[in-house]
């Protein structure tokens, strides 16, 4: 018999998404204790075109995976990490992993549509990568940008946190 994974609540979704080196990690650092201190829990995903590998080659986890298990957890220290095969990457299939999170900040997955803020560094340029996607709700910058959506400056995260409040978790709270 083949388990489902958790259908319980799951949370609303905003990716941060721009070009390498933008500034998305950065962002998403100061975006977390920003909702924090709100009272939101912020469960996080980072999307790599790299292999995943927690257990390392000949670690009893690997082991554990090399024998066929589907799911191996390693715990320890009031910490836990869990390596699955999953059959989709999608965000709304990966976030029924987040059971008891209030939002779910991913980074990257720029061709989901989920809620997007973009990071534009003006050393990159200044063309949107997601100009033309409706999902795209938002711009955080640190240069000045024509568009007809909500722009943020890149050293804001109240403000940007504020707005994620109102458009995101304020309607998930109703």
């Amino acid at each position: 018999m083949m388990a489902e994974q958790s259908s319980h609540h799951r949370p609303p979704i905003l990716s941060i998404v721009g070009r390498s080196n933008s500034g998305k990690t950065t962002l998403i650092e100061k975006l977390i204790p920003e909702l924090r201190q709100r009272g939101y829990r912020i469960g996080t995903i980072k999307h790599t075109h790299h292999a995943v590998e927690i257990d390392r080659s000949g670690k009893d986890s690997a082991r554990h995976r090399a024998a066929g298990a589907e799911a191996v957890m390693l715990t320890g220290r009031g910490r836990m990490f869990l390596v699955k095969a999953v059959a989709s990457e999608s965000l709304t299939d990966l976030a029924g992993y987040f059971d008891g999170i209030d939002l779910l900040i991913t980074e990257g997955f720029k061709h989901e549509s989920q809620p997007k803020i973009e990071v534009v560094r003006s050393a990159l340029g200044r063309e949107l990568l997601c100009r033309e996607d409706p999902s795209l709700i938002a711009v955080a910058t640190d240069a000045v940008l024509e568009v007809h959506l909500p722009v943020f400056r890149l050293d804001d995260p109240a403000a940007i946190a504020d707005f994620i409040v109102g458009r995101l978790l304020a309607a998930a709270a109703i």
